[in-house]
């Protein structure tokens, strides 16, 4: 056997026409160029927000892929077909009659060729298409990876190397077709159809088949094989499939030049080896981590949500201390994975409130999840807390009493006893329901949804107060977390005074922007100057809005509760239509009419004044925010006006609605565990980065990144950067590195 393998390196280094075919592949690494290039010059001509959208290049290789394979197999091909159409095969078949040796005689010296040539060639394509992308190429995208990958990013080598060894592969599959079909032309005909034809005709068709089909053309295996994506197979899987395609390939040439005799016994050996390599990694890959899911998805009732969400309803105890007593049903919505990639796991979105539908935030920002629904379904739960269950009253929940911020002990003791009222009211109709709100109670029922649905870990998106829940599944069930993402999160570890400088700077950035707008009501006046003159005014003698009751006057308490929500939150660029409101509020308020404020109130609470909802606080109020006593608050109290001088007090309102609550405090504030949790990610803007930090440099190893800019939620709100930083740690679990920010897009 060594003198026939031998002999068949001789003839194949001896035809120069294999050298001359082994440099056409220098069209590969043009054709990778010439695409990097082209993207570049597309990338460069987009608005900042288009090239967040903008699909990846990888690797590069698959620009020019397709050529390499076809000139290895062509060089597979021609190590048997040059001998038929010269007829030098019957002088070959004389020298070596058993005709399976001689047709695998020719593999170790075209396997070798082929190894080395394609490690070369896919390491030079790579390089040229990072080289023409150039600082490109570190662009993070909204799917998570950068514009190009270099061969540090994780799995990259190894796509590179494996595109190389899937080159050496391909030059025996056309070795293989070579022998099967003994003529050139017919071997051409046979690898277009499967290097060209099939994968244009599977990118015809619609998700998730196109997908499907996708993943098991060759050209999409290296980068499945290092797990990096292209397709929804898992790596061995993927490597097997590969293998099986050559011992495919090789048998069918095998068959076709065994005498007639032995072709039935050579098919079945072939075949057999072939389904047992691709078969038993695929079953090996694909016995899941998690059990099946328990929950009965179908569609949504309220038909005012997406279409491709899907709801479920599970039955969660009310009390956990007590599992076999009372439950009540929750609903679950899910945005299925998209088929596009292999699917990864399950993201649940925390929502915040407390008290938001997580199922009617994943209908309204469905876009946001678009990109991260390529590898993870996305689930989210209608929690507990959220007031329109029925089982409380609907209007006593949206409703409660107006704070006061009490300046001696007998007006403090006067709104704890409004508040208990308010919370009396609604807590009749069923005290049970009512004292179990707490976060650690959702996190608890985030835990039954997690085994509902079969997953071994689940990956967390929390939003704002869906923090508080993030932080509790933390303590109860480290174990269970995959990754966590507090996006705009309040700290109950944050002193809130301390909490609350940010928004200070934002009322600065208000001021200039007053200054330097001609259609701001106050501008050409010192507007810090008429803020505090209007708030110490109204804190001595209320502003009474034009039409209401006397109860209705504003306190300088009231004006900056109603503001705050407004200075955080502008609104859109240039106009900032709610800074504009604001200004012509206060300017109407230091003329003696709080209408201005109360006009916008009214809008979103249907009250003159800003209430403290009962529906909220039967949340905040047992997961311990609230005063130990007068001496506390007014420790609290003396330490805000220090550091807010514009806004001291609305670090408070929480707090404050808390004084003379009904129900004792069940959920505190507790350390996160020291070990046992994965490094977290925390995002913010400029107004809520620093709750988010603060969580997230509790866990070690954790990051976090600041968008320069006004907003809160910024995942839901589709920010293209933070989305970008967050999808890049879900999927790989990647963090920025230290001192990352995004910046603010300029138009």
């Amino acid at each position: 056997m060594i003198d026939v393998i031998a002999s068949e390196w001789l003839k194949f280094r001896s035809l120069s026409s294999n050298l001359y075919l082994l440099a056409c592949s220098v069209a590969a690494v043009l054709a990778c160029a010439g695409i990097a290039f082209m993207i570049g010059r597309g990338f460069d001509n987009q608005t900042m927000e288009e090239r967040m959208a903008f699909p990846g290049n990888g690797d590069g290789i698959g620009n020019g892929i397709a050529v390499a394979y076809f000139v290895f197999a062509l060089l597979g091909a021609l190590a048997i077909t040059s001998e038929y159409g010269t007829r030098m095969i019957q002088t070959s078949l004389v020298a070596v009659p058993r005709r399976q040796v001689l047709l695998l005689a020719k593999v170790p010296g075209l396997a070798a060729v082929a190894l080395v040539a394609g490690q070369v060639l896919a390491f030079v394509m790579h390089a040229a298409s990072m080289a023409v992308l150039g600082d490109r190429a570190e662009q993070l995208l909204r799917d998570g990876v950068t514009l190009g990958t270099s061969l540090s990013e994780p799995g990259v080598l190894a796509s590179v190397v494996v595109a190389g060894l899937s080159m050496a592969a391909v030059a025996l599959i056309g070795l293989g077709v070579g022998a099967a079909v003994r003529s050139t032309p017919g071997a051409l005909v046979v690898l277009t159809v499967i290097i060209v034809v099939l994968p244009v005709a599977a990118r015809t068709l619609p998700m998730p088949l196109r997908a499907q089909a996708g993943s098991f053309m060759i050209e999409n295996l290296p980068l499945q094989i290092a797990g990096v994506g292209g397709g929804t197979l898992p790596p061995a899987a993927a490597a097997g499939l590969l293998v099986a395609y050559v011992i495919a390939a090789l048998t069918a040439g095998a068959t076709m030049i065994a005498l007639t005799g032995r072709r039935i016994k050579v098919l079945a050996i072939g075949t057999a080896a072939a389904i047992l390599v691709s078969a038993v990694p695929a079953a090996a890959a694909g016995s899941p981590d998690s059990g099946p899911s328990t929950l009965a998805w179908a569609d949504c009732e309220d038909k005012n949500l997406v279409k491709q969400l899907r709801c479920a309803s599970i039955k969660v105890p009310v009390d956990w201390a007590k599992p076999s007593g009372r439950t009540i049903d929750l609903t679950v919505g899910m945005l299925p994975a998209t088929g596009a990639q292999r699917r990864m796991g399950t993201v649940f979105a925390i929502p915040g409130g407390p008290g938001g539908s997580g199922v009617a935030d994943l209908s309204k920002n469905a876009g946001s999840f678009a990109e991260l629904r390529d590898r993870f379904d996305v689930v989210s739960v209608a929690p507990r807390n959220t007031i329109d269950k029925g089982v409380l009253p609907y209007d006593c929940l949206v409703s409660g009493p107006w704070i006061t911020w009490p300046d001696t002990r007998t007006e403090y003791a006067e709104l704890g006893r409004r508040n208990r009222a308010a919370a009396e009211r609604c807590r009749a109709a069923d005290p049970e329901f009512f004292d179990h709100m707490d976060s650690a109670s959702v996190a608890r029922d985030m835990e039954a949804i997690r085994v509902a649905l079969g997953e071994e870990k689940l990956s967390f998106i929390a939003n704002s107060y869906g923090g508080r829940p993030g932080i509790d599944y933390s303590r109860l069930f480290p174990g269970r977390v995959r990754a966590m993402v507090f996006d705009g999160a309040v700290s109950p570890y944050m002193d809130r005074a301390q909490g609350r400088v940010p928004h200070e700077e934002s009322f600065t950035r208000f001021a200039a922007w007053c200054a330097a707008t001609a259609t701001c009501a106050l501008h050409g006046q010192d507007v810090g100057e008429i803020w505090r003159a209007l708030v110490a005014r109204a804190d001595r003698v209320p502003v009474p809005v034009e039409g209401e009751s006397p109860q209705a006057a504003y306190s300088g308490f009231d004006i900056k509760e109603a503001a705050a929500p407004s200075i955080i939150s502008p609104g859109p660029e240039p106009e900032f239509p709610r800074w504009t409101e604001l200004a012509e509020a206060i300017k109407r308020a230091a003329g003696g009419d709080a209408s201005g404020f109360a006009d916008y109130v009214r809008q979103s609470t249907k009250s003159p004044k800003v209430p403290s909802f009962t529906g909220m606080n039967m949340t905040h109020c047992l997961d311990g925010p609230g005063f130990r006593d007068y001496e506390e608050y007014r420790d609290k109290r003396r330490e805000g006006e220090r550091l807010l001088p514009n806004l001291a007090g609305i670090e408070l309102w929480h707090p404050l609605a808390c004084v003379g609550w009904p129900a004792p405090v069940t959920n505190p504030p507790a350390p996160l565990p020291a070990k046992g949790l994965p490094p977290y990610l925390g995002v913010g803007s400029w107004t809520d980065f620093e709750g988010s930090a603060d969580i997230v440099r509790r866990v070690p190893g954790s990051a976090a990144v600041q968008y320069q800019g006004l907003g809160h939620g910024l995942y839901n709100a589709g920010n293209s950067c933070i989305i970008s930083h967050v999808n890049r740690y879900l999927i790989s679990l990647r963090l920025p590195a230290p001192g990352t920010v995004c910046r603010k897009a300029v138009t």
